[in-house]
């Protein structure tokens, strides 16, 4: 993909029907030597259980320091919805959709985390990291509180 390789941005798209099929789509990094954090948080993020067909639903938020590349948000936002009728685990949702970030943008650092709400009286929080943050990356709180049902 080379700089200029969008093919959803400034398009109508109608989504895709599995992450499989899913475009993410990267574009430069205007500022590729300053170490910095970028957030997406996804309050809205669904999949089905692939054994009941049930629906899931997660609070995602996925932070990473950029390198050359940064995902193009309306790209990332119709591949997370493609998980919408995608059965799928918690665990398999949540690191995949890591790895094919870091698959597109190569980030110098990535962390997830999917704070999936309660089936069957369970929550699932499910939490990914490339690994050590770089020295001096301002990490900020998730902002997420844990799930304290009723309490």
């Amino acid at each position: 993909m080379t700089d200029l390789d969008l093919t959803q941005l400034g398009r109508e798209i109608r989504g895709f029907d599995s992450p499989d099929t899913a475009i993410l789509e990267r574009v430069p990094n205007p500022h590729p030597q300053t170490l910095y954090l970028a957030r997406f948080a996804v309050p809205e993020f669904t999949s089905l259980c692939p054994v009941t067909g049930q629906p899931d639903f997660a609070h995602l938020v996925i932070d990473y320091a950029p390198d050359q590349w940064l995902i193009e948000s309306k790209s990332l936002k119709l591949y997370l919805g493609s998980f919408r009728n995608h059965g799928a685990f918690h665990e398999d949702c949540t690191v995949g959709i890591a790895k094919k970030f870091v698959e597109i943008a190569a980030p110098r650092w990535l962390r997830i985390g999917g704070y999936w709400y309660p089936r069957g009286g369970i929550p699932i929080d499910v939490f990914y990291q490339t690994g050590a943050a770089p020295d001096g990356l301002w990490v900020p709180d998730p902002g997420v509180a844990p799930y304290r049902g009723r309490g």
